[in-house]
């Protein structure tokens, strides 16, 4: 019964991982669909007290700390997480490559799927909600207009500072820890760290991945317990200005490969003027569609988590 459950727990964090590598539904959103959402923000946010413990000197609070966390929920959890990354991280990269609008049409469905997603979880929908969606993806899109594309041999910082705010997007329902990467100009750079068991950039986002759960989890509990509606549009925000850097097309071309790491040779919305178009819109409606149907159909599994 014990591996069952374990097992089952491994599946969902698999689904959880594949959906945080490719820029589309939030591995948030996935745990919320799948029934475990709160049964992960809790043991993150005992985890993370533990650590904070640990950090003022507090051995002892620290162990007592990590024995309170459900450890039988978080560990076939997160190495379900830690496979789909590794397994799908490679088959990814050579897409982008390979086919890069094909993808980034792909891309552009999933995020649109998890819009109508992550709209559904507004729990009480109103003109303010309506309002901030508007101004947060309108400052969105305008900024993303500056994008330069991927940033290439990026500083420890940088990197520390990627993986702090691709965890913090990978808890949030609605917005996936890559497509932030994406929209910072980290992803290609990321994906590639992991694909080619780059070490030390692995463990420096992980460093940053540890330092975003502490500070962010218990601000993250506070927020959605009493402005929930309010950080999801703004996530919603997000998405609909950032949809800006996913047209496969910009300035009228297809996006360009160059080796192992994609760029972006604008971020223009034009029609695509030579490039191919028929499949970046059928993979586009697919994958949104796909997303919608999940949400809808996915059955929640608290009495397994």
């Amino acid at each position: 019964m014990m591996f069952t459950r374990a097992l089952a727990q491994f599946g969902r964090g698999f689904a959880m991982g594949a959906s945080d590598v490719v820029p589309g539904v939030s591995g948030g959103t996935v745990a919320l669909i799948l029934g475990i959402y709160n049964g992960l923000i809790g043991s993150i946010g005992t985890g993370s007290k533990a650590l904070g413990r640990l950090i003022k000197g507090d051995i002892q609070g620290f162990i007592s700390g990590l024995k309170a966390v459900d450890w039988a929920f978080l560990i076939p959890l997160l190495a379900g997480i830690g496979a789909a990354v590794l397994i799908l991280s490679g088959l990814i990269e050579s897409a982008l490559t390979n086919h890069a609008e094909a993808m980034a049409g792909l891309f552009f469905g999933l995020v649109i799927g998890s819009i109508f997603v992550a709209r559904d979880l507004l729990k009480a929908p109103n003109a303010q909600h309506g309002a901030i969606v508007a101004i947060v993806g309108l400052i969105t899109f305008v900024l993303l207009g500056f994008q330069s594309g991927p940033i290439s041999d990026p500083s420890p910082v940088l990197l520390v500072i990627a993986g702090s705010l691709a965890i913090c997007a990978m808890i949030l329902p609605g917005i996936s820890g890559s497509f932030i990467l994406l929209m910072i100009g980290m992803y290609a750079t990321v994906l590639n760290a992991v694909d080619e068991r780059i070490i030390s950039e692995i463990a420096l986002v992980g460093i940053g991945a540890v330092i975003g759960l502490g500070l962010f989890s218990s601000l993250l509990n506070h927020l959605l317990d009493n402005y929930h509606d309010l950080v999801m549009a703004v996530l919603l925000g997000l998405m609909f200005g950032s949809l800006r850097v996913l047209w496969p097309w910009p300035n009228g071309v297809g996006i360009v490969g160059h080796g192992d790491v994609e760029t972006i040779p604008g971020t223009g919305l034009e029609l695509p003027n030579g490039a191919p178009w028929v499949l970046p819109i059928v993979l586009a409606v697919v994958s949104a569609v796909v997303v919608i149907l999940v949400s809808k159909f996915a059955q929640p599994a608290d009495h397994d988590a």
